[in-house]
């Protein structure tokens, strides 16, 4: 179920398109370059006489259109939710993309959508455009995720790695400099290192580069990048002396074919990222909902779906679930019984 939610609406064939053009430090600009938008185009039509377990629900004669964009890291949970709450209320059309964080609040500052996904907190230029055109998003925690650094199946040196290592590779200065994997830990293979990882547009980015890095949004700019995550598992997968970084869920769906990388001593796992101790790469993810559409029925709906019925699903994408009281605390705060 997992592979399906992650690879839906195009994304394995935007992969499959992409990862042909395996690029090494250097060979891509990160100004926008393998940038792709993943759009599911749910429709309630494509949903007509799915069984699905509803947890007891019964259809429903509610009608309305809920469009959601933003990161692609929650993408797996909004298109597994959309999918099982379209097979209650058929008369709902849902419609999940992911153009990454950034690329999400920017379409929602404009009044383009009713949810965005984001694995950051929305930042207060993004409050403030948004807030420009008499729009305000309320924050509401999906789940928790972990940032994992990946590396190639046959990698047999880099299994572990620090984060003074991680942000030698990847800081700014490393630009032309650090280009083989000799250069980060004496005694690893004089082999050029091959670097995939999100485009700027992306909150899994920001969060990265500010954790590893020391400050959001600096990073070197010669790696391949793409706010389409099965691009950057493609890259890596197929490359020996690769190494890139996304969401947990995509390493959970392909960990046969790559390796997550232990920071400081630590694996990504669902123990680790909900104690905190995989740090510095544990981080909670969102979805931000339009304040002035919290009254329509079909929002209410899909929110109170979300957050009862449809915390089953965020395991099975590959999250790790809050307590329940925390899932209860988001419908008070929209104003939900």
């Amino acid at each position: 179920m997992l592979n399906g939610w992650l690879k839906k609406g195009g994304l394995l064939l935007a992969a499959a398109a992409l990862s042909v053009s395996l690029a090494a430090c250097g060979s891509a600009d990160n100004n926008g370059a393998g940038k792709a938008e993943n759009n599911t185009g749910n429709s309630a039509q494509q949903n007509e006489g799915a069984a699905g377990n509803n947890g007891g629900s019964s259809a429903s004669e509610l009608a309305g259109s809920i469009t959601i964009d933003g990161s692609s890291t929650v993408y797996p949970v909004s298109q597994a939710v959309a999918e099982e709450f379209m097979k209650i209320h058929k008369g709902v059309n849902v419609t999940v993309s992911a153009s990454g964080t950034g690329g999400g609040f920017e379409k929602f500052a404009n009044g383009e959508l009713d949810i965005t996904g984001a694995s950051r907190p929305q930042k207060d230029s993004e409050k403030e455009a948004a807030a420009a055109n008499g729009i305000e998003g309320l924050e509401l925690q999906v789940a928790n995720d972990g940032i994992t650094v990946v590396i190639n199946k046959e990698n047999d040196w880099a299994e572990e790695m620090t984060v003074e290592e991680l942000k030698k590779l990847w800081e700014p200065a490393a630009e032309g400099k650090v280009m083989k994997w000799s250069d980060i830990r004496e005694g690893w293979p004089d082999e050029e290192i091959h670097l995939y990882g999100p485009g700027t547009d992306s909150g899994t980015f920001d969060f990265f580069t500010g954790e590893i890095v020391g400050e959001e949004g600096a990073s070197r700019g010669d790696y391949q990048p793409s706010e389409d995550d099965n691009v950057i598992v493609q890259g890596v997968a197929g490359d020996p002396y690769a190494l890139g970084y996304f969401g947990y869920a995509y390493y959970l769906e392909n960990q046969d074919t790559l390796k997550a990388v232990a920071v400081n001593g630590t694996a990504p796992s669902a123990e680790t990222i909900e104690d905190g101790s995989y740090a510095p790469l544990s981080r909670p993810i969102f979805i931000y909902v339009k304040k002035s559409e919290l009254e329509r029925p079909d929002i209410q709906a899909y929110l109170k779906f979300h957050f009862t019925e449809g915390i089953r699903l965020i395991p099975e994408v590959g999250y790790i679930p809050l307590p329940d009281q925390a899932y209860r605390d988001n419908l008070a705060k929209a104003g939900i019984q």
